[in-house]
């Protein structure tokens, strides 16, 4: 990754880092209850924020289906030994990428900011400076739910040390706390709009580049069903969050669209 990537991880575990300790230190709820000796909540909100912390590393460090041009021999073996996957017919057409040479599997699509193409790619998030892709968009999952119930907590512990004052001196004391929960409530909002609607596209087996670019996409727009990989939404669960193993999209596809109406 490239040194914007580096800069976003560092202002990312700086803010994380800075948030939570002033939490700690500012007289809050959490403060309180390490004065008192009683650490267990303290303790689980900080592990709670390194869990989120090292989930984000996690996430925007790891592949996300890079497509490999060794896949494409390794898929040549596996039609040697019979395993078949349907070709594409008629307006369907499984095609080369332009830009790095490899045979694109269905669904994936060419990132020019990672200079790759990856499998069933969803969106490329300069957040994460990585793209969400089949191998990681469980794991952003993840690191989303966990960052909202971060954030929901901290907006309760920095509301919990504001006590309003018409007074300089209260504003000087609490300028802090009040920046913190203004910061939060915009991240809260973000995350949870993030988080739902990636669920909903999820349930549905979509993606985020396929739902906006649904009239693009040619094997969407031939398609004789409206989304031909919509398999009901507990299989399209399941296979998101417990397959461990990478999709052949093609053989749904065909198999979805020849079936009877």
């Amino acid at each position: 990754m490239g040194p914007g990537g580096r800069w976003v991880r560092a202002a990312h575990t700086a803010l994380s880092a800075a948030l939570t300790l002033g939490l700690l230190l500012h007289r809050t709820d959490l403060r309180e209850q390490e004065e008192r000796g009683e650490l267990l909540q303290p303790l689980i909100f900080v592990l709670l924020v390194l869990c989120s912390v090292l989930l984000y590393f996690k996430v925007s460090l790891m592949d996300p289906g890079f497509v490999k041009p060794e896949e494409e021999a390794k898929a040549g073996e596996a039609e040697g030994q019979g395993l078949v996957i349907p070709q594409a017919t008629g307006d369907v057409k499984l095609r080369r990428c332009g830009y790095c040479l490899v045979k694109q599997p269905m669904r994936a699509r060419h990132c020019q900011l990672c200079q790759h193409c990856v499998r069933r790619y969803d969106h490329h998030c300069p957040w994460i400076e990585n793209c969400v892709g089949e191998r990681n968009h469980p794991l952003f999952i993840a690191y989303l739910a966990v960052q909202l119930v971060v954030l929901l907590w901290g907006g309760h512990v920095a509301w919990s040390g504001l006590y309003f004052q018409q007074s300089w001196e209260w504003l000087k004391y609490n300028i802090f706390l009040l920046l913190s929960f203004l910061l939060i409530v915009i991240f809260t909002t973000v995350v949870l709009l993030l988080l739902v609607s990636h669920l909903y596209l999820i349930s549905c087996n979509t993606t985020t580049w396929e739902f906006t670019s649904h009239h693009r996409i040619s094997y969407l727009r031939h398609s004789e069903l409206e989304n031909p990989f919509d398999q009901g939404i507990i299989l399209n669960l399941w296979r998101f969050f417990c397959s461990r193993h990478l999709t052949a999209w093609e053989q749904i596809y065909f198999h979805r669209n020849s079936e009877p109406v």
